[in-house]
């Protein structure tokens, strides 16, 4: 997976460079969803391996994605069909999202706690890791009843565990200590 990803990279970036020159990053978005679905697609994955002319690899790539994908998108297909890197389109879309996150100062942060959020707590919530990540925060909040009380955060390799169960593992380690 992660020869995918190192290959994905660079495609990734060009793409999301042009994207941001042409002022069309959901135009690119929405493009790279698609093709990456048609990627996954079990059938279309068979064809890739073994379809050798990367000429009739983009033809049928763009055949099947239709009207989903611009010139310049049919023009990306092209580029990477003639290097043989059309499976790597689904790393290519995770990596246009990263560095679209990124350019917009973007963070979907993961919370999960014992009891649903509320509205109220969410916007508080997202005022708070707003002001510390300094990025706009989109949550993703889940219930999770092993938490006893609070909740746990995690925005990229940042962790806060205000729950109660990581308070009484904590409490536990330094009794033992």
């Amino acid at each position: 997976m992660s020869d995918l990803t190192n290959i994905a990279r660079p495609y990734a970036k060009a793409a999301f460079d042009f994207a941001v020159e042409q002022n069309a990053l959901a135009t690119w978005l929405e493009m790279l969803v698609f093709a990456a679905e048609v990627a996954k697609n079990d059938q279309v994955a068979a064809l890739l391996r073994t379809t050798g002319i990367a000429e009739e690899q983009a033809n049928l790539f763009i055949q099947v994605c239709g009207e989903q994908l611009n010139a310049h998108g049919q023009n990306f297909i092209k580029v990477m069909a003639e290097n043989h890197r059309l499976l790597a389109l689904p790393e290519v879309l995770a990596t246009f999202v990263e560095h679209k996150a990124e350019y917009e100062k973007e963070v979907t942060v993961d919370v999960t706690s014992a009891s649903v959020l509320n509205a109220a707590q969410q916007d508080k919530l997202i005022a708070a890791l707003s002001k510390r990540l300094q990025r706009k925060v989109k949550l993703n909040c889940s219930v999770n009843p092993d938490v006893v009380g609070g909740m746990l955060i995690r925005a990229g390799d940042m962790v806060i565990d205000g729950s109660v169960r990581g308070k009484l593992d904590r409490l536990a380690t330094a009794l033992q200590s």
